[in-house]
């Protein structure tokens, strides 16, 4: 087993890696910027160091920073959690170069898949479906106008490099696409340093679903299900939750062979995400494999009882998984919302400030995972992301009433944060019947954030 690990990330998935390696007695170290000099990361590390100014540039994307610290505190290896440097092939190739394992798959590999277009290609080679569009990187302008017409409107133009919903732009007619295109290349070099983009005909409404997959080095691939991350605004995700009613038992099985074979054609090690798209009339395809651990792995690990992070130290230190693939039992139904420190009313406008106070549910079935405590001072320079509450049942009405109870509870004062909104989506009669897809909030903001304003207005009035 590793010996002492560096955490190459901050906030609650710096602290979710923390707790695994204390339970496995693996040393950690924590790297902070200057911004995060009080950040509970920092303070429950084994030791911390800081690595640069509060700029993510300056700290958290500098590779020679964070090569520096792993060295010189002699780790044996690097936990690069989700954002920041995560997906970035040349960091795990320097780590293996430095001598520090890297725990995610290989360079190569994260290569391979971090460009879209490529990764689109390696499914269809496993056999995996894959959404109608370019087999390539596009040319120009012209040619995605060309092959828009081919495959019909609307379509997407996306970054090979792309995640998060970023460097990508509708098209619903030929005539749109060159604008379309021109926006998302310069978006993409803005966001990843690389303007390559593809296209693929956009799936109406569809539902938004993904694999997790594990995967060690002795050659087993493992899913674990499947979570529904549906619930979106400007294609980010909001609300996750496993299993997906929009499954069958025979599609959730197809669906997961798919997502083995792909991670398999990739010769993926580690904890992965296969994407698929599934539209209204049962099809689904490809989209996307994320080489990384994600924001809603906790949703996996409610319904199967499986540490991933632990999985991922363990895989890292080359042993085998500790599970294969018909060990994997579902049990009940679990929820997450993301917590935002953002304002709804004001377009969802980051809302960084000091954490006046905070109170955090629990009980039964209920999880919290964050870095905030009361004082805390969330920096305006990284992602918007302060908490996510999840919640376990035996059902999923269960779990959904455990929400509503866990948001209820919720207390963070301070700055704005989307809580109501999450908790005006748990009983919103299209999410509770589960009748929902990718489209819910573009067609439900608006009546939402009313329905929102109302209940404060009333709550007022009360006191």
């Amino acid at each position: 087993m590793l010996k002492r690990v560096l955490i190459a990330n901050r906030g609650e998935i710096a602290l979710r890696i923390i707790r695994a390696c204390r339970e496995l007695d693996v040393e950690t170290v924590a790297v902070w910027s200057e911004a995060d000099e009080s950040a509970l990361h920092a303070q429950l590390a084994t030791r911390s160091l800081c690595i640069g100014p509060a700029k993510a540039a300056d700290s958290y994307l500098n590779q020679d920073a964070i090569l520096s610290a792993a060295l010189a505190s002699k780790c044996d290896a690097v936990h690069p959690g989700y954002g920041f440097l995560s997906e970035n092939p040349d960091f795990a190739d320097r780590c293996v170069q430095a001598g520090l394992k890297y725990i995610g798959p290989s360079g190569d590999v994260i290569r391979r898949l971090g460009s879209k277009a490529a990764a689109r290609m390696l499914a269809q080679s496993a056999g995996v479906p894959v959404v109608p569009g370019s087999d390539g990187p596009l040319k120009n302008a012209r040619q995605a106008r060309t092959l828009a017409q081919q495959v019909g409107c609307p379509v997407l133009l996306k970054a090979s490099a792309g995640g998060g919903g970023r460097g990508m732009r509708q098209a619903d007619s030929p005539e749109e696409v060159d604008k379309a295109f021109q926006e998302a290349r310069a978006e993409a070099v803005a966001c990843f340093g690389d303007g390559e983009l593809y296209l693929e005909k956009l799936v109406v409404n569809p539902r938004h679903i993904e694999f997790q997959i594990m995967a060690d080095t002795q050659g087993h691939v493992v899913h674990l299900g499947e979570r529904d991350c549906s619930i979106q605004r400007r294609r980010q995700k909001l609300v996750e939750e496993s299993p997906s009613k929009a499954l069958t038992p025979a599609l959730r099985e197809e669906m997961g062979r798919a997502a083995v074979a792909a991670a398999k054609a990739a010769g993926y090690v580690g904890a992965g995400t296969v994407e698929f798209v599934l539209a209204p009339d049962g099809r689904f395809y490809f989209i996307e494999m994320n080489t990384r651990i994600q924001v809603e792995h906790p949703v996996t690990e409610l319904v199967t009882g499986i540490d991933l992070v632990k999985e991922q130290l363990r895989v890292a230190s080359g042993l085998p998984l500790s599970f294969a693939q018909e060990d994997i039992q579902v049990s009940g139904h679990a929820i997450e919302c993301r917590i935002n420190a953002e304002d709804p009313e004001r377009d969802f406008m980051p809302c960084p400030g000091t954490t006046a106070f905070l109170h955090l549910p629990g009980g039964p079935g209920v999880r919290v995972d964050t870095a905030l405590y009361t004082g805390y001072e969330v920096p305006p320079y990284y992602d918007s992301l302060v908490a996510k509450v999840l919640s376990h049942g035996s059902t999923r009405l269960e779990a959904i009433r455990r929400m509503r109870r866990a948001l209820e509870e919720l207390i963070i004062e301070g700055y704005p944060t989307n809580a109501s909104l999450a908790h005006l989506i748990m009983h919103d009669p299209q999410f509770v019947r589960g009748r929902y897809d990718t489209g819910f909030l573009d067609q439900n903001l608006v009546r939402l954030l009313e329905l929102a304003r109302t209940c404060d207005r009333l709550m007022e009035e009360e006191s």
